[in-house]
């Protein structure tokens, strides 16, 4: 692997930022984010062989093998902006994914990466997901804890009807921490048995306080 390239996984439970702060921080140091959804959907979009695999899957309300999303992951790792590295967001989640994710990048000759853990308090992700206000009309969103509206349900911008989506309802959310927990913590063990240091980065403060954090880590030796 050429020395100097810059190769992070960041992970962290749902409404941790991590997607927030992976496109900031990429966008800082000049290597590409790569959210696994994001290159999902571009492959649909771009009809390729494996785009329309995953689109199958999608269509039925499956999830997309694991064997098909490393070789769409392999597939934009080729590609030549990866030269000086990339920050991984949101792969892997569980450990047949690492196990196959450490198989890829000993394929394609990556040494060494850094696991970032982005930790939030499972209360905080709570007030963060479950307090978004959506409005009807235009779509714009409000925090009831964090950025509230000046109207109690009522948009600022446009004067629509602001409601809360299904997904963030609070008992989803703590469904979605309960299979994170079950899916996703594993993963802490699973790095740490490979003498793989995870590098736990608070993710509460200000957005640029946790990406300062973030790039702390990166950066150090």
């Amino acid at each position: 692997m050429q020395e100097g390239k810059i190769v992070v996984i960041l992970f962290g439970p749902p409404g941790s930022g991590k997607g927030t702060q992976g496109k900031m921080i990429a966008e800082e140091i000049g290597i590409p984010h790569i959210a696994t959804g994001d290159i999902m959907r571009q492959a649909i979009s771009d009809g390729t062989e494996l785009g329309l695999k995953v689109k199958e899957f999608v269509g039925k309300g499956l999830l997309v093998p694991d064997e098909i999303v490393i070789q769409i992951i392999e597939e934009r790792l080729k590609k030549d902006d990866t030269k000086n590295g990339f920050i991984l967001d949101g792969f892997p989640r569980t450990i047949p994914q690492a196990v196959a994710l450490d198989e890829l990048f000993q394929k394609i000759n990556i040494q060494n990466y850094k696991v970032i853990w982005l930790d939030v308090p499972d209360e905080e992700i709570v007030k963060r997901i479950s307090g978004r206000r959506t409005c009807k009309n235009c779509q714009a969103v409000y925090n009831i804890y964090f950025n509230p509206p000046k109207v109690d349900g009522i948009c600022d911008v446009c004067g629509g009807e602001l409601f809360i989506r299904e997904d963030d309802k609070e008992e989803k959310v703590k469904k979605r921490l309960e299979v994170f927990r079950e899916q996703t913590l594993p993963l802490i063990d699973y790095y740490q048995k490979k003498r793989r240091k995870i590098i736990r980065v608070s993710g509460v403060g200000s957005v640029d306080e946790i990406k300062e954090r973030i790039k702390m880590e990166i950066f150090r030796e």
